[in-house]
Parts: C-alpha cells; sequence; structure tokens
C-alpha cells in the first residue's frame, strides 16, 4: 500500500516537472519570437519616422509649390508625426536619455511605458499633483502668516518655517522626478522648467540650514521670510489657474492634431484668450514679486540685519529664478504671436 502511494507521487511529482519544462519552453518560445516580431516592428518605425524627416526636408527646399498645396502638404505631415508619436508605435521609437536625476534616484532603470495606457496615467497623475501641490501651496504660507498674527506675536518660529522648507523639498523633488519621467516617454516638457525646479530644491536644501533669527527687531530679520510665505501664496493662486489654461490648451491641440497627449503645452494654441489675458499679468506680477523678495534678501544681508550666506544664497537664486521665469514667458508669448500670425497668413491665402 506504501509502495504504490510512493509510486503515486513520483508520478505526479514528475508530471509537474515535464509540464514546467513544457512551459518554459513555450515561454521561450514565445519571447523569442515577440523580440523578432518587435525588432521587425522596430525597424518600420525608424523607417517611417527617416521618411517623414526626409519629407518635410524636400517640403522646406520646394519653393515652387503653391502655398495652399505646401500648407496642406505641411499639415498632412505633422498629422502623420502625432499618429506615430501619439500611438502605440510610439514605443517603439528610440526614447530619449533618461538623464542623470533619474538615474541618481532610481539608478539604471528603463522608466519608459511600452503600454500607451500607462503613460497616459503617468501623465494624469503629475496632473494630479500638481493640482494638489498648488491647494498646498496656499494653504501652508496662509496658517503661517495666520498664526504669525494670531499666535506667535508677529515673530515666526524656526521649527514651523523649515518644516515648510522641508515640504518645499519634497514638492519639488516629486516634480522633477515625474517631469524627467514623462520626458523619457515623449513628453515635450521644457528643459527651463526642469531646471527651475533643482533651483528650487537647492534653495529648500539651503533654507533648511538657516536658523530664522527672533526677537529683537523680529519684523527687520524676518521680513524676507514674511515676504516669501506672501509670495508662496501668489503661487499657488497661478498654479491653480496655469494648471486649468494649459489643461484647456493641451485639449485644443489635441484636437487639432498638433500635440500628443503625453505632451506638457508651452507654445502655440487657440481659444481661451480671455485667460490668457488674466493669466499673463498675474504670472508677471508673481515673478517681479520674486525678484523683489530675493532683493530684500540681499538687501538685509548688505545691512547687517541678517548676514549669513544662506541669505545671499537664496536672495541670488530667487532673483535667478525670477529672470529665467520672465525670459522664458516671453519667449512662450512671442511663439504663440507668431503661430496667430501664421495662421492668419495661412486663412487669408486660402480666401484668396
Amino acid at each position: 500500500m506504501a509502495a504504490a502511494a510512493e509510486d503515486t507521487v513520483e508520478k505526479e511529482v514528475g508530471r509537474v516537472v515535464e509540464q514546467a519544462k513544457e512551459l518554459q519552453e513555450t515561454a521561450a518560445s514565445l519571447i523569442a519570437k515577440s523580440t523578432h516580431d518587435e525588432q521587425s516592428v522596430r525597424q518600420k518605425a525608424l523607417s517611417l519616422e527617416s521618411s517623414i524627416r526626409r519629407c518635410s526636408s524636400l517640403l522646406d527646399r520646394s519653393n515652387h509649390l503653391a502655398p495652399k498645396l505646401a500648407a496642406k502638404l505641411e499639415e498632412d505631415l505633422q498629422k502623420a508625426r502625432c499618429i506615430i508619436a501619439d500611438g502605440d508605435a510610439s514605443s517603439f521609437l528610440p526614447s530619449k536619455p533618461q538623464g542623470r536625476f533619474l538615474k541618481m534616484f532610481l539608478g539604471p532603470i528603463n522608466v519608459r511605458a511600452s503600454r500607451k495606457d500607462v503613460q497616459f496615467k503617468v501623465k494624469e497623475e503629475y496632473n494630479s499633483y500638481r493640482d494638489r501641490t498648488a491647494l498646498l501651496f496656499l494653504f501652508f504660507p496662509s496658517v503661517l502668516l495666520c498664526l504669525r498674527s494670531w499666535v506667535w506675536n508677529g515673530c515666526l518660529p524656526t521649527f514651523p518655517v523649515q518644516l515648510y522648507q522641508a515640504w518645499l523639498l519634497f514638492l519639488y523633488t516629486g516634480l522633477a522626478l515625474r517631469e524627467n519621467i514623462l520626458r523619457a516617454n515623449g513628453s515635450d516638457i521644457r528643459s527651463w522648467w526642469i531646471n527651475h525646479h533643482y533651483c528650487a530644491m537647492i534653495m529648500a536644501v539651503v533654507s533648511l540650514t538657516w536658523e530664522i533669527k527672533g526677537q529683537p527687531n523680529c519684523a527687520q530679520k524676518q521680513r524676507g521670510v514674511q515676504l516669501f510665505l506672501q509670495w508662496a501664496m501668489m503661487q499657488g493662486v497661478a498654479m491653480l489657474l496655469q494648471n486649468r489654461y494649459q489643461r484647456q490648451r493641451l485639449y485644443t491641440r489635441i484636437a487639432l492634431g498638433k500635440a500628443k497627449r503625453m505632451d506638457v503645452v508651452w507654445g502655440e494654441t487657440a481659444g481661451v484668450d480671455g485667460q490668457l489675458w488674466l493669466l499673463c499679468p498675474i504670472l508677471f506680477i508673481l515673478q517681479g514679486f520674486e525678484a523683489y523678495v530675493g532683493l530684500q534678501l540681499l538687501r538685509t544681508a548688505y545691512k547687517g540685519v541678517t548676514s549669513e550666506w544662506q541669505v545671499i544664497f537664496c536672495g541670488v537664486l530667487l532673483v535667478f529664478m525670477a529672470v529665467g521665469n520672465f525670459l522664458n514667458t516671453v519667449e512662450i508669448l512671442m511663439v504663440k504671436s507668431r503661430f496667430k500670425a501664421k495662421m492668419k497668413s495661412k486663412s487669408k491665402q486660402e480666401m484668396d
């Protein structure tokens, strides 16, 4: 009886081992076939991308084409680019280099998603993160300033301010990581915005080592800190408006076939001009106030009120970021203006 039981168990184990070997062979065969098919599709995608570039170059050199025909062909080529870049074929195109920042945090890991639905989830999570942080940008400084007036007798303690700076470090690190991952997955985020977040991370780290001075003359010593918190509240309002505006712009450009769903829009647009007239003055005021905060920090250091190196460093960095934001915003508006002029010219030609 025992021998029969042992024989049954032995046969069952042998059967399981054979099934495992067969499954391994099937999986290996499937992977080899998938790899071969993937390589074939990759070559086709690269070939087609090269053909689109060649056709674009031919259009640029062809001066004898009628304006209407040239515009139509250029538009068709743009649609072809969007089909490839925004479709499943995009995963077979060469990805952008991930950069040192991602390698520093994640190591040599490929963060490019092979499926479009995963890429879109990454983009939607980035948008949700920006919306959440905009609300927190309003909430945290408001609480600190209210407590300063109602509880702390006009003098901010060191720990709550450093806690806020630690949150800023976490916030900007999260934004930079998400934006680098988006770029690796085909998004067109401008390099300046990522570099701006690097600068903000550095400033948050430096601010954590800055001992906030209290009494006597607390109001004078903490003038720069108070202005920075007021600027952060303004930035929260601007972020809420900007997030909504950019999302509407993106939907418009996708509908026109001029953007991919993974893009973060920065250039030409159509529609929602009323919001642009509201947003631009707010952005310019915010950038001017950011520079003013930086200059105030430098002024307090120059007068010897607070002469720590952290004050000078943060002041210079704020002025630098304000100038960079201003130049980037002006460049965006110039691109938008050129695009509108081009569209008007095209419309006039079609009417003629």
